[in-house]
């Protein structure tokens, strides 16, 4: 193949690996409003499961144990689910750049060949 050819090739390989990754990209941002979407129906049925049993109490000292474990549990849940989110973006950095893995390797091995033909 000639330089023309060559660049031309790896031209569309990188149009192709660009669009690739920003589809992972989209993919994953879409997944991420569905889960955080689903996160806040969750955390607003809790909170108003909360609320009622809240207002069936008739003393202090139960509506204070009431409101301790609807804080637990209201803080186990948002570090699980901030655990989730984080894992979330980390599949979403690595989908998005596995397209320019292959095409950081090809640059390597044309600058080496190029080089060897100067040389």
């Amino acid at each position: 193949m000639n330089m023309y050819e060559d660049a031309n090739k790896a031209g569309k390989e990188s149009m192709d690996n660009a669009l690739k990754s920003f589809s992972a990209m989209s993919k994953g941002f879409q997944q991420i409003a569905a889960e955080t979407g689903e996160f806040t129906k969750r955390s607003y049925e809790q909170t108003a499961q909360m609320m009622e049993k809240l207002a069936q109490v008739r003393t202090l000292d139960k509506a204070v144990e009431l409101q301790n474990d609807y804080a637990k549990s209201a803080y186990e849940t948002w570090m699980s689910q901030a655990q989730k989110m984080g894992e979330m973006y980390s599949a979403i950095a690595r989908e998005t750049y596995k397209p320019f893995e292959n095409t950081a390797a090809a640059a390597v091995k044309y600058g080496e060949d190029a080089a060897r033909q100067a040389g």
